[in-house]
């Protein structure tokens, strides 16, 4: 069983960036495909990236380019970089795991462990 708690969360202005981090503990995330969710109020939580327990990465079409997912072992941490953040990123961000799957993250449903999640304001 893993534990994860998401930090980096913030205020910033339309253009900057933040780095999120989702840090694990109990087990190592390496056995892990790690995923960002997002959740706006009033809407559905969508899914944001992913990094396989096999080392491949998937992004949404409205981060692709702009964020860039990445782990560390060492720090047992799976980190989200954003960039060029708009308005529409704010959301409570999310990390969350699961195991011997690398195919199909986008669905929140498949996951077994979340974060209590972290606040991004993107301000125009």
């Amino acid at each position: 069983q893993v534990q994860l708690v998401e930090f980096g969360g913030g205020l910033v202005q339309a253009g900057g960036s933040l780095r999120l981090s989702c840090a694990g503990s109990g087990r190592t995330l390496s056995v892990y495909s790690v995923s960002w969710f997002r959740q706006a109020p009033g809407k559905e939580r969508e899914f944001v990236s992913s990094i396989t327990w096999s080392g491949r990465n998937f992004y949404a079409d409205s981060v692709k380019g702009r964020f860039t997912i990445s782990r560390d072992n060492a720090q047992n941490t799976v980190y989200l970089q954003m960039n060029s953040l708009k308005p529409e990123d704010t959301a409570l961000y999310y990390c969350a795991a699961v195991t011997n799957r690398d195919y199909g993250l986008g669905n929140p449903t498949l996951y077994d462990y979340w974060g209590q999640g972290t606040q991004v304001t993107v301000s125009s």
